[in-house]
């Protein structure tokens, strides 16, 4: 149980941390890193972690199928866990900060 609250935790932090850093894929600085940018890291991230998921399940139980939807609702869940960072990166901060 205790490797499932660390993943609902890692899952929140992944979400926002493209909304949190100027640097393209945390590696190259930039002046200005565009939502597109952002937008494929949070993807990026949400590949990542789906792989950990997928580890940590093999690693524990039988993996169980899942088809379209099951990935569909995991992203627009990602997504949700991102309004945090989104709010803060576009509507909280005064502009250019």
């Amino acid at each position: 149980m205790l490797e499932l609250g660390i993943l609902y935790g890692l899952a929140a932090l992944a979400a926002n941390l493209p909304f949190l850093t100027e640097r393209i894929f945390f590696v190259r600085p930039t002046a200005d890193k565009g939502f597109a940018w952002r937008a494929a890291e949070l993807l990026a991230l949400y590949l990542l972690l789906g792989a950990l998921a997928l580890f940590l399940e093999q690693r524990f139980s039988p993996i169980h199928a899942q088809k379209w939807p099951f990935y569909v609702v995991t992203l627009c869940l990602f997504a949700v866990a991102a309004f945090p960072g989104f709010v803060w990166r576009y509507f909280w901060r005064r502009p250019g900060l």
